[in-house]
């Protein structure tokens, strides 16, 4: 958005009327003038965050066609004049969806605070002063300083570059990144065209740049297309589970509804009672609190994760956590402390060098591209040992990048002969592949195989020993304005940097824990393969089979399916390779965690089934990711799989017991329609004990888990519900008709008396089976949660005292209960409790059948 309606695009125009028109200038704004255009253009945000929606989330429980219906059918008894059935089924709905709209407000707040602790950080320049502020308060006129692996933060142009590479494939389809640059492009070029413009959604591959911001939030290209897509976004394995489960239970119920609706106007009982009964059943059977459910117990597992220094970003990706069963991760600071330390400066001949720490110290202290822990760590050596720059002139600086793998800075020295000199430094193998001769040699003496092989051998050696090992290289050039990679060349080999970073010392501990989660754990970095055998061997990986990104290259996709699994370490790869590997993995079935930091992690992450990172990463990393770690600790890790497997078992706990409860009370009333001369129960009454049985349902989600099913990685299985529905579904219903029997047969009940009796029973035998089916345990092994406990106990007394409650059984029909008869339905309920027990141990004894 720009301050006043362009005469033409803003990526036609020149800097001068960018500036203009914007009321800016290249020291960017002042920060009064910043505050203001906050409030006048709005936040830089694509939508307005959906948990503001309060309304919305109310309006959203009430879409299930099935509430519709019940509206409906309650309208029209009003307008028969039945007051009474009409405002308690009205009141019943509002209860249910309220509960329903109460969690899922909790849930959606929950996750808004999680995700802004994770708010993104730009630089900007206010004033002529860098600053960094959130992402949402950058306001058209800021001058963004980006560099290689931030997000871009809005659309802009680019008014200053240095081999700057963006990724736009998000917005183009572009497969590489592209080079932007400043200048004009034309004003009706298509968005791929404007190679001086930068948009939303974009990360910075490599280099750096200043850019002036000239969109912001829904102003944007990204937008435009996020708007276009809005109903497109990948659906998680846990939706779809969810979504089989609710065709599933669709099919049931149009069947048995039809049922029920057919016979009951054969029967001739009144239209609308009978409608109201059948949608009263589809209700019943329908566990219409699962969004509700599912949100507050992924919700309730984000904030104890994030208790635990585990940020959740997306609620679904919890049960992906849980699923995982290889973990990919890159060595630094995972496996080791992280804390690299520039040990050795060291000559073409393995003698320290002072000179070669002194270009080391210029290159790095110089340098403005990727904060990577290697150029800290050379600063800091520098600032300890007290060697600056202030000798020397920054001319320019060719920026580190994933295909050269170095880093290039050039300087004015002060030589009187008028040349500069360039430092290079780098992977080995690519620095020593732009120099023609060694320091210390004979001028001239290019080299040769007894050279390269010298230098090769304590190149290995050293990464043998656990030593990261860069190349350093010189080049004295004559002066130029400007430098490019082509300069890379000619170049003379000055000696190596050795930098260690040690091992944790629970590593060992950690990589254990996570085997017996069934996790298995894959090395992949970039680092040369000396120093990643080294590490395997260090962790207990000496027999691990090593594959580098050259012998990756020449493995066609199939070789790689087969290789992936068997293989532990991968090295010297480049984020392509990393993808491909991630993949490989998937299509052998695997569920892939993939940990990474940096600006190379990114594709590898994208397509991981679940993209870890940590909070000190780079920007497109750390948005790339689902689940954040406050510590980069494998540790934390475990835990979150933990709590991201008890969050699932507990949210599958909901979604098996209810739905076998209700499917079997739906069959034992499609049956009685046919059994019982009247209705078996009424419609409020069927409404009522759903709307109570779902009360302690929802404490389901701060429910203990058994030990044992977090042990394994779990997944949504329709066939294990679809069996544990039929098995314990059946088992209720044979027990109400044992219940109709006694009540018809023995103790010729009346209709109200039946009616009354069979609600007891009913809701009681659901509450037994929440607690009996919540455990694969014997029952008296596994202790359930306090609030699990109380609820169902309440709800329980609630059951019992409600017939003998005035109001209560004159607004729903019921009528107290003889002592004999009360007894005898708490009788049913201790026996039904206690097969229940039997059959489950019968129905677990078999692996296979276990949910999950």
């Amino acid at each position: 958005m720009t301050s006043r309606r362009p005469t033409k695009p803003y990526w036609s125009q020149s800097q001068a009327e960018l500036f203009a028109e914007l009321a800016t200038s290249g020291s960017g704004l002042a920060q009064e003038d910043a505050i203001r255009r906050v409030v006048r253009f709005g936040e830089n945000r694509v939508a307005e965050q959906r948990s503001a929606g309060v309304a919305a989330l109310l309006f959203r429980q009430y879409q299930s066609p099935l509430v519709l219906i019940l509206i409906f059918g309650a309208l029209v008894s009003l307008a028969l004049g039945d007051w009474t059935d009409a405002l308690l089924i009205l009141a019943i709905v509002f209860g249910s969806t309220l509960l329903g709209f109460a969690q899922e407000y909790r849930a959606s707040e929950a996750l808004k605070r999680l995700r802004d602790r994770l708010a993104l950080r730009v630089k900007v320049l206010r004033g002529g002063r860098t600053c960094t502020i959130e992402s949402r308060k950058v306001v058209p006129g800021d001058v963004l300083l980006l560099s290689a692996g931030n997000i871009v933060p809005a659309d802009g142009v680019v008014i200053a570059a240095r081999d700057f590479l963006v990724s736009q494939a998000a917005l183009t389809g572009e497969s590489f990144p592209v080079e932007k640059a400043p200048g004009l492009s034309v004003p009706n070029s298509a968005l791929q065209q404007r190679s001086n413009a930068v948009f939303l959604g974009s990360s910075v591959r490599s280099g750096t740049a200043r850019v002036l911001v000239t969109r912001t939030g829904r102003n944007t290209e990204f937008a435009a297309i996020a708007g276009r897509l809005a109903d497109a976004e990948p659906v998680t394995d846990f939706e779809r589970g969810v979504r089989r489960f609710g065709y599933m239970l669709t099919r049931i119920m149009t069947g048995i509804v039809i049922f029920v609706i057919t016979v009951n106007l054969l029967l001739d009982r009144p239209l609308v009672a009978s409608l109201l009964f059948a949608v009263a059943l589809a209700v019943g059977l329908t566990p219409e609190l699962l969004p509700a459910i599912v949100s507050v117990t992924l919700s309730a597992g984000a904030r104890r994760m994030s208790k635990r220094g585990v940020i959740v970003r997306r609620l679904e990706a919890i049960e992906n956590l849980g699923s995982i069963d290889v973990l990919c991760t890159d060595k630094t600071g995972t496996l080791t402390r992280g804390v690299v330390e520039l040990t050795s400066s060291l000559d073409p001949g393995g003698s320290p060098s002072d000179l070669v720490f002194r270009y080391a110290a210029i290159n790095s202290c110089l340098e403005t591209g990727i904060e990577n822990p290697l150029d800290a760590a050379i600063v800091e050596k520098a600032r300890r040992r007290g060697v600056g720059t202030s000798d020397v002139r920054k001319v320019d600086e060719i920026p580190y990048d994933f295909l050269r793998k170095r880093l290039t800075i050039v300087v004015d020295d002060g030589k009187p002969d008028g040349t500069h000199l360039m430092l290079t430094k780098g992977a080995f193998d690519n620095v020593i592949s732009c120099c023609k001769e060694v320091a210390g040699r004979p001028v001239g003496r290019e080299f040769d195989a007894a050279l390269l092989a010298g230098l090769q051998a304590l190149y290995e050696a050293r990464g043998a020993e656990g030593y990261r090992v860069l190349g350093l290289a010189s080049r004295r050039i004559q002066a130029q304005p400007a430098y490019t990679r082509a300069d890379e060349s000619d170049m003379t080999f000055e000696g190596f940097l050795l930098f260690f970073d040690p091992l944790k010392e629970d590593i060992q501990d950690a990589l254990t824990d996570l085997s017996r989660l069934g996790i298995g754990v894959k090395i992949i970095t970039g680092d040369n393969r000396h120093v990643a055998e080294h590490v395997a061997k260090s962790i207990g990986l000496g027999g691990a089979r090593i594959l580098t990104g050259r012998q990756l290259t020449e493995t066609n996709d199939e070789a790689l399916w087969h290789l992936a699994e068997t293989t532990d370490v991968f090295a010297e790869l480049d984020p392509q390779q990393k993808e491909r590997i991630v993949r490989a993995l998937q299509h052998r079935g695997h569920a892939v965690g993939y940990m990474g930091d940096g600006i190379n992690d990114a594709p590898a992450m994208h397509v991981a089934d679940v993209a870890i990172s940590v909070d000190q990463a780079v920007d497109v990393a750390r948005e790339s990711a689902d689940i954040v770690l406050l510590q980069r600790d494998l540790n934390v890790l475990r835990v979150g799989v933990l709590d991201g497997r008890r969050t699932f078992a507990n949210t599958f706990k909901y979604v098996a017991i209810t739905t076998s409860a209700n499917f079997g009370n739906m069959i034992s009333m499609a049956l009685g329609t046919l059994i019982v001369p009247f209705l078996p129960l009424l419609a409020k009454q069927i409404l009522m004990n759903n709307f109570l049985s779902d009360i302690p349902a929802v404490a389901l989600s701060t429910d203990n888990v058994d030990r044992g099913a977090t042990q394994h990685a779990q997944r949504w299985d329709i066939g294990s519900i679809r069996r544990f529905m039929l098995v314990f579904g059946l088992m209720s219903t044979a027990f109400d008709l044992l219940t109709f029997a006694l009540l018809l047969e023995v103790f010729d009940a009346s209709e109200p008396l039946f009616q009354t009796t069979w609600f007891v029973v009913s809701l009681l035998t659901e509450l037994a089976a929440l607690l009996v089916l919540r455990t694969h345990l014997p029952v008296w092994q596994s202790r359930p949660s306090r609030l699990l406990v109380a609820s169902a106990a309440t709800i329980s007394v609630i059951a019992v005292c409600l017939p003998f409650v005035d109001f209560a059984a004159r607004g729903f029909g019921f009528v107290p209960l003889p002592a004999h008869l009360l007894l005898s339905a708490l009788a049913i309920v201790a026996l039904y409790a206690a097969v229940t027990e039997i059959a489950k141990r019968l129905f677990y004894a078999e692996p296979s059948r276990r949910l999950g």
